[in-house]
This record gives structure tokens, C-alpha cells and sequence, in this order.
């Protein structure tokens, strides 16, 4: 017998970008129901890098500090553009998080349910999706034990998403062609090619008896060892990994000195680059992994998946409250699909650069990459990309700073000097007015805070309206622009968030 539910919004899938996505609309008062196949959360590291961009946001609504208490230590060090030994620097982007950060997923899962569930969100674990049924008013899931009406489904089950499976949506792409390993593992011996500290991708990668692999430190005897075989050849997904495969990548590639001691967790991974035509079918929608894979080269996939969440959670928010004008959320597809098609593409470059055996032209090709890679113009370029800080959305506007993420600078109000960042930790949107220019009787829609402020840092405006998600969707630089435009931002954008 099922257990019948009613809720606004479902959510399929409890990882990152889930969980955000829960922590987002239970923050506007949505009512969320996430469900978990997984009867309990899987302790392994994958995923564990957070881009500058994902950084910023997080912070934005107080979930960084409490994942920077879980972090694992590791020298400062810039990002990487295909395992190519020059660091990206993301210092040129005025950014308070110029390094990636590096903390195990399940750990970062950790913290963002607890908040989520503090907020009003229910996960329920060992609830698999079995049935979705669709109309226009809302959506019927059914689940083992449950069947949960809702006004929408978000689909954020990951690369093999049952819910996209269900609807029987393509994904189109290409399929893989190398197959790896990635552990979590503990050493009882090794020998004097195991790094001592986390670094560079660069200085962490080798190869040796037909085997590339990476060997990260965490701490103790603990690492994460990523391997797979330099010929090509994308294997069978559903082989078991053995502790003899392991225990033979690990001599091959560091010496058999190098005694693993235990295998805490493993899985099979491809370089398959795959995307949805369409993020948005009716009443379901589909963020990270359900929406896009692509090889894991950068570090692009979990922050992909966030920055996902981030944007869809305030204009589904809006779309189940009945304040949001029409188009509001499919803007979603129209802002995160090129961003996604994005990431499939440089990393598809990124593929061809990291080859563990490159021919000589390839060979060629990263000897000039890395000469360009030690161009300010071009690592910034590169930094911007694989950070996200350099993401424009094309949103309407003259305004050069519109559509551009809004730095976070040192402000002072009148109740003393504050950050930024800290003004949307509500989840809503801030029209910041820093030369006095914004009307003292200016009414505003509801979920929009109007902030005074002076400013030490140039932002490049006198007024700015700012998303939810931190990306400016207007602004003006004197009263007089103020007075032609911003009434007609009220009547458009602001009533957008």
C-alpha cells in the first residue's frame, strides 16, 4: 500500500546538487520533499573540489564556513587547465576565494543537508523513483512506499537519472572512451613516488607499467587514487573493481613498496560527454549530472551541478509562490544549457591535451599551450572559465555590468561596515544604492531588500539590482539613469525575483 504525500516541489536525488537545490527553496518558504535511493550517504571524496564561483556563492548564503572546518589541508594552489603543469590564477577576478577548496563530496553532502533540513526541507533515504506521471497542474511521483503529488520534480539523480530514463528523454552525446578508477584507500607502506601533501594536478600525475593515475594525499594513511589503463578502451561500467586491480595499478605506477591496506570505497568512471537538449520537460526539470556529463578534467562537474541549483532554486521558487512573470523559469534552460554545453566543450579540448600517450602532434600542441598558459591574458582567460567567475548571462540591459556576477566588496551601511556577500543570505535579491541615487518613497515587490551602502571598491555603478544567485540584472550610474530605467526594472526584473 503507498503512502500518499503532497508537497510543492520533489526532488530527486540527494547529492550536491540536490541538496542545494532543497536548501534553496526551503529558504523561500517552498515546501520540499527529496528522495534518496541510497539508504545512506556514501563516504567517498569524488567530487571534493570547489571552484572559486561555487565558493562565492556558497558563502553567499553562509554554507562555506562550515564546509572550510571539514577542508583538507593543502597548500594554496591555483586550479588546472588539463593536468597542464602552469597554475590558473584567479586573482585578476577580484575574488576573496582565489583557489579551488578541496573537501570530500560526502562531507560537503553532509553539511548542506543539515541545512536544508533545518530550513523546512524532508529528504527521505532508501526512496528510489520508480514512476512519473505528469499533467498541467503538476506532477505524481511515485517512489518505493510513496507516491508524492507536487506542483514540479526536479530531477538531480545523476548521470544514469531514472526520472530522465522514465520520461524517456535522449542524451545525446558521445559515449566513452577510456574507462577509469577511483578509491578511496589507505596505505600500510609506501614508497618515495607517493606524494607526501596534496598539489597541483600537474605534480601529482604519473604513469608507469601501461597505467596513468593520480595519488592524493587526505591526511593519515589515507588516499584518493584515481587509475586507469593508458590504452584506450572504455571497458564494462559494471565490472566489480577488485583489490588485486587496485593493489596492480598501484605497483605499476608507484613501485610495489607501495602496499595498499584497505579499499574504504571505489567506482568506475568514463570520459562520456552527454546533454540534455532541454532542462525543462512540462513540470520536471533536470540539473547536474542529469542534465550533463563530461570528463572530470578541471573539476567542473559537482560546481556545475551547484551553480545548477543556484540558479533554478529562486525562479522555481517563484514559479510555485505565483510571483514570477511568464518565461522566468524556463529562462533556466536559456541560462545553464549554453553554460553546460560550455564545460562539454573545453573539457572535450582538455581530453585531447591530457592524453596519457599523445602523439607528436598533440605532444606539440601542449608544449604551446603551456607557453600560452604563462600569458597573463590567456591564464586569465582559461582561470575564468574553469573557476566561473568570467560567466556572463545575456540578460537585458545597457548597463556594461549587467548580467556579470557582482564582486564581494567591503560596504558600509548605516548599521556599520558589512561584506556583500552577507546580503543574500535570505535568498533575496538587493538593490544596493551606493551614491544615494535610488527614490526615498520607491516601493518595492516582496523578497527584495533595498541596502544604502558606501563603498571603498569601484563596482562600476551608483545603483545595482542583484539576483538571488549574485549576477546583476541591472544598474545606473546617475540619478537620471536611475530614473529612466529602474522603474521599468520594477516592473520586469525586480518582479522576476
Amino acid at each position: 500500500m503507498l503512502t500518499e504525500s503532497t508537497t510543492e516541489v520533489v526532488i530527486a536525488g540527494a547529492g550536491p546538487t540536490g541538496l542545494t537545490l532543497a536548501y534553496e527553496l526551503a529558504l523561500a518558504g517552498v515546501e520540499t520533499l527529496v528522495l534518496e535511493k541510497l539508504p545512506r550517504r556514501i563516504e567517498q571524496v569524488k567530487g571534493g573540489g570547489i571552484q572559486p564561483r561555487t565558493a562565492e556563492l556558497l558563502e553567499s548564503r553562509g554554507l562555506l564556513e562550515p564546509l572550510l572546518h571539514r577542508a583538507t589541508p593543502r597548500d594554496p594552489v591555483g586550479g588546472h587547465f588539463a593536468a597542464l603543469p602552469v597554475p590558473l590564477d584567479c586573482t585578476p577576478w577580484h575574488t576573496r576565494h582565489p583557489f579551488p577548496i578541496a573537501i570530500p563530496q560526502w562531507e560537503i553532502e553532509e553539511v548542506l543537508e543539515e541545512r536544508a533540513t533545518a530550513a523546512g526541507a524532508r529528504v527521505l533515504r532508501g526512496t528510489a523513483v520508480s514512476g512519473v506521471e505528469s499533467d498541467s497542474d503538476g506532477v505524481v511521483v511515485t517512489a518505493d512506499g510513496l507516491r508524492a503529488r507536487a506542483r514540479y520534480l526536479a530531477a538531480c539523480d545523476g548521470g544514469h537519472s531514472t526520472v530522465r530514463k522514465l520520461l524517456g528523454l535522449p542524451f545525446p552525446g558521445r559515449p566513452g572512451t577510456r574507462q577509469a578508477v577511483l578509491a578511496d584507500i589507505r596505505l600500510s607502506a609506501v614508497s618515495s613516488l607517493v606524494p607526501q601533501q596534496a598539489g597541483p594536478m600537474s605534480t601529482l600525475t604519473r604513469q608507469g607499467g601501461g597505467y596513468w593515475a593520480v595519488l592524493a594525499p587526505l591526511g593519515g594513511d589515507r588516499y584518493r587514487f584515481t587509475f586507469g589503463p593508458t590504452a584506450r578502451g572504455a571497458g564494462q561500467a559494471d565490472t566489480p573493481i577488485t583489490h588485486e586491480e587496485i593493489t596492480t595499478a598501484l605497483g605499476a605506477v608507484y613501485g610495489h613498496e607501495t602496499t595498499l591496506g584497505a579499499v574504504d570505497n571505489s567506482s568506475r568512471f568514463t570520459d562520456a560527454t552527454r546533454q540534455l537538449e532541454h532542462y525543462r520537460a512540462g513540470r520536471v526539470l533536470f540539473a547536474g549530472d542529469a542534465a550533463h556529463i563530461h570528463p572530470p578534467l578541471g573539476g567542473q562537474g559537482l560546481n556545475l551541478g551547484i551553480q545548477d541549483a543556484f540558479n533554478l532554486g529562486w525562479k522555481l521558487a517563484a514559479a510555485v509562490q505565483d510571483r514570477a512573470p511568464d518565461g522566468l523559469l524556463d529562462s533556466y534552460h536559456a541560462e545553464r544549457h549554453p553554460v553546460g554545453a560550455q564545460v562539454l566543450h573545453h573539457t572535450s579540448a582538455q581530453r585531447v591535451l591530457a592524453e596519457p600517450h599523445p602523439s607528436e602532434d598533440v605532444a606539440a600542441l601542449r608544449d604551446i599551450f603551456i607557453d600560452l598558459l604563462r600569458l597573463p591574458d590567456t591564464n586569465r582567460h582559461l582561470a575564468g572559465l574553469i573557476s566561473g567567475l568570467s560567466l556572463r548571462h545575456p540578460l537585458s540591459g545597457d548597463h556594461p555590468l549587467t548580467g556579470h556576477r557582482v564582486p564581494d566588496a567591503d560596504l558600509v551601511t548605516k548599521a556599520g561596515s558589512t561584506r556583500l556577500s552577507t546580503l543574500f543570505g535570505s535568498g533575496h535579491a538587493v538593490l544596493l544604492d551606493l551614491a544615494g541615487i535610488v527614490p526615498a518613497d520607491l516601493r518595492l515587490p516582496p523578497r527584495v531588500d533595498l541596502v544604502r551602502a558606501t563603498c571603498a571598491d569601484e563596482l562600476g555603478a551608483a545603483a545595482l539590482l542583484v539576483r538571488p544567485d549574485g549576477y546583476i540584472c541591472w544598474a545606473a550610474d546617475t540619478s537620471a539613469d536611475c530614473g529612466k530605467t529602474l522603474l521599468r526594472a520594477i516592473a520586469g526584473d525586480l518582479t522576476k525575483v
